[in-house]
């Protein structure tokens, strides 16, 4: 059989020239054995293989139809949806037995290589468009370690390909216009290494650039704690001229992850640091402890000796020079070998950043070529107000986002939700490709006070990473270089200090209609607490929990770390209430949607519910009430109780959003209840207006709770039938909250609100963009208007003139009667 065709090859019949066929991870193993490189034996399950098993199962045409069909508008939910169905089709449909036959047989001969009946393997993805020198595709797809039996590892096989599909690699191949037809799937299935010490090397320093070192990070056991981050590895910078090592950090590792032979699986230990400790591991893991006192692991000893050092660097260098270019190799040194035979390579990819900082520094143009400043680069929908200079980073994932952007950046991105909002928070200024004003780069960048230019549809193409640019966000443009606009004036900025404030201060009209504001992020409120408003109209939690929590509340029930979420959420909570005091803060309880739940850590197990729309499926309160959710519910009830009887913070008061029936919002209500948390004087309930039954039913909700707010984004949204998210559809002038059907359902809510004694607020974007919008409000009456913290004088100054006009008009009304009298 000619080599295109074979299903098996082994590692040490691959060449660089088999790429197609086995994959950028099996070539760049098969190029390294040939020079000389110490590798794991292995052998690997080709494209040919994955090409003929999705072929062959009918996979090929569900693949294309499902991408057709799901992938729309390229946002997140789209491609988790999409890797869903995917993904769990290959998990559903059997291997050919043809296929199943042939992975077997060469399991069982590295089994004959190696000695052992059944070896434990790694099964590592090795796909066809996976490191390559322009796109390093790294954790883009999956490895399996531990295999062990020739069932187990056809089916880590399988799931293996099945990776080729998940969200994250879809977004990914899309981002660098990669056609998903051309991706295949090789796996590489290799002997496992016992490892003592593993890490990663680079012959070129990953932070400055220099090309004469080589910086060696490294850890006690297994690799996946360096690469995730969980410790702090030692770092050594060794001179490539002599291999002189002249710079040796070593950290304190106080965990790991050993494989125990005893349970056949990789175990966390704690590092013994004392012989009482070691003596627990022993009792609790004996062939782990055996090979910790053996080896001398401790937390606070070098993970590698200076010979090893200099033995990888000897490596490192050999790998560099047979590539013709610098690289990223992952290694790792077995304890049941002996040295120098001990060390092993187990990746080597070619480093992208700086090679590619390379390759753009020199190919860019001369001087006089470049784009002159103060061109217009792009334009968009001008979503937050403010002008800001800065240097382009192009982020298309969060993962992306994480490497590249520094303090002052301007992010560029197709669009972003929850998870961004810790570089959201970096940036001088954000422009993205998709969105409109109600979009979720639109309405967190207008309350961290950030210019934001949303909906350009091509920024991510026509930007370039590194160009210096000014984004205009009151205009919606984008210029080449630093350019001063009318714009960009001190008294431009809501964030006043203490003592400007206070002057200023009786410069602000005092206004029946109560000026509340918006607030995302409790670290903001430093920034804004001087400016003149009534208190907090909105408080989301959102921010709380995807940035300081992170982890899904039913997973942290399921760790008994409960306590942790009531004790995270209550302090974000109470440093707006304090900050405050006595000023209310209405605090809304959570408002994910699924796919934003499931991103959360630990989320995929509890948020399995497939939903085409999460903007209207189940959020809100109909989670609070479904026993997959009321004890997470029951958490944030008990952190709002901490923050008001703990703290004695009376100030808290709560909102429910997203209501859509009187019996879901009794029933969360008694939740609430038998939380001991009830209506009371000083303690008031609200719920949001974005669904149009609570407009039609307001006179029956209103004996439920003391106050409306209309989320006028979501209620246009579902008053219109328009996807609030559609730039398209906004350009076109479909989404606008004054719109005479929306205004119509804000005019009855506020009629049948105030008929049973309930106050009626607003916090949806609206007031915050458009001045008659205002007017509109406060001449219905409407009590209270929560405005973005950029908006807050504006709005308060615009509101006193409206009462005043308001006034005159009467006392002219009145004067007119009188005179007919």
């Amino acid at each position: 059989m000619c080599v295109e065709k074979r299903l098996i090859l082994w590692l040490d019949e691959i060449s660089k020239d088999l790429l197609p066929l086995v994959g950028g991870k099996a070539a760049g193993l098969g190029e390294m054995i040939k020079a000389g490189i110490p590798v794991p034996p292995g052998f690997v399950v080709t494209s040919e293989a994955y090409r003929r098993f999705v072929f062959e199962t009918g996979i090929a045409g569900f693949i294309k139809h499902i991408l057709e069909e799901t992938i729309v508008s390229g946002r997140p939910e789209e491609y988790e949806k999409a890797s869903e169905l995917i993904r769990s089709k290959f998990v559903r449909t059997p291997m050919p037995p043809y296929l199943r036959r042939a992975i077997v047989d060469a399991y069982r001969k590295l089994g004959t290589l190696v000695g052992v009946e059944e070896p434990r393997v790694a099964v590592r993805s090795s796909a066809t468009v996976e490191d390559l020198p322009e796109a390093s595709f790294a954790g883009q797809q999956e490895t399996y370690l531990n295999v062990k039996g020739e069932e187990e590892v056809v089916e880590k096989v399988k799931t293996a390909w099945a990776s080729l599909w998940t969200a994250r690699a879809l977004s990914y191949r899309d981002s660098l216009n990669i056609d998903h037809e051309t991706a295949l799937m090789a796996v590489v299935v290799q002997k496992m290494v016992n490892s003592r010490s593993s890490g990663v090397m680079f012959t070129i320093h990953p932070v400055t650039g220099e090309e004469d070192k080589i910086v060696i990070e490294s850890i006690w056991g297994l690799g996946e704690y360096i690469v995730g981050g969980k410790v702090t590895p030692d770092r050594f910078v060794v001179s490539k001229s002599d291999l002189e090592i002249l710079e040796a950090r070593i950290s304190r590792k106080d965990k790991a992850l050993f494989y125990d032979p005893d349970l056949n699986e990789n175990v966390e230990i704690k590092v013994p640091e004392t012989g009482e400790e070691l003596e627990d591991l022993r009792r609790k893991h004996p062939a782990v402890a055996e090979v910790v006192e053996k080896h001398g692991i401790r937390p606070d000893a070098p993970s590698l000796s200076e010979k090893e050092v200099k033995e990888l660097a000897r490596l490192a260098i050999k790998v560099e020079n047979h590539f013709a270019r610098p690289m990223d190799i992952e290694w790792a040194i077995d304890f049941e070998l002996s040295p120098p035979e001990n060390i092993l390579l187990l990746q080597a990819r070619p480093e992208t950043v700086w090679s590619r900082k390379k390759e753009e520094a020199e190919a860019k143009p001369p001087e006089d070529e470049a784009v002159p400043e103060g061109e217009v680069l792009v334009r968009g929908v001008p979503a937050s107000p403010g002008v800001a200079s800065g240097r382009v980073k192009i982020a298309l994932t969060v993962e992306e986002a994480a490497k590249k952007m520094e303090k002052g950046d301007v992010l560029v991105t197709k669009m972003t939700d929850p998870d961004w909002v810790p570089y959201m928070k970096m940036a001088s200024a954000i422009v993205t490709d998709e969105g409109g004003m109600t979009a979720h780069a639109a309405i967190v960048a207008r309350e961290l006070g950030i210019p934001a230019v949303v909906g350009t549809g091509d920024a991510t193409k026509k930007l370039k990473d590194g160009m210096l640019v000014t984004v205009d966000g009151s205009r919606g443009v984008v210029y080449a270089g630093a350019v001063k606009t009318e714009e960009a004036r001190e008294e431009a900025r809501p964030e006043l200090g203490a003592a400007v404030a206070e002057v200023l201060s009786e410069v602000y009209p005092v206004t029946a209609t109560k000026i509340y504001m918006n607030l995302g992020h409790p670290e903001e409120i430093d920034r804004y607490k001087h400016l003149p408003f009534e208190g907090i109209g909105l408080m989301r939690i959102e921010f709380i929990i995807s940035s300081w929590i992170g982890y899904h509340p039913m997973y942290l029930i399921e760790q008994g770390r409960g306590v942790y979420f009531i004790d995270k959420l209550a302090e974000g909570v109470a440093k707006v209430a304090s900050a405050i005091y006595p000023r209310p803060v209405v605090v809304r309880f959570s408002d994910f949607k699924t796919n934003e739940y499931r991103r959360l850590k630990g989320g995929e197990k509890y948020e399995t519910l497939d939903e085409r729309n999460p903007m209207i499926g189940w959020r809100g309160v109909s989670r609070y009430i479904h026993p997959n959710y009321e004890p997470a519910f029951r958490l944030e009830v008990r952190a709002i109780k901490k923050v008001r009887e703990e703290w004695g913070l009376k100030n808290v008061w709560v909102m429910f959003p997203f209501v859509r029936t009187t019996w879901e919002l009794e029933r969360a209500l008694k939740i609430m209840e038998e939380e001991g948390l009830g209506r009371g004087r000083d303690f008031k309930v609200w719920i949001m207006v974005e669904v149009p039954s609570t407009v039609f039913l307001a006179d029956e909700f209103a004996k439920m709770v003391d106050g409306f707010s209309i989320g006028s984004n979501d209620l246009t949204q579902l008053v219109l039938g328009v996807d609030r998210d559609s730039g398209f559809l906004a350009k076109m002038g479909y989404f606008d909250e004054r719109d005479p059907a929306v205004l119509r359902s804000i005019e009855i809510l506020i009629e049948k609100a105030h008929s049973q004694g309930a106050t009626v607020s607003i916090c949806g974007q609206g007031p915050s963009v458009y001045p008659e919008l205002v007017e509109f409000l406060v001449r219905r009456g409407i009590d209270s208007i929560s405005v973005n913290p950029d908006a807050v004088v504006r709005v308060r100054r615009q509101v006193a003139s409206i009462e005043r006009r308001i006034m005159l008009e009467r006392l002219e009304e009145l004067g007119s009667r009188l005179s007919r009298l």
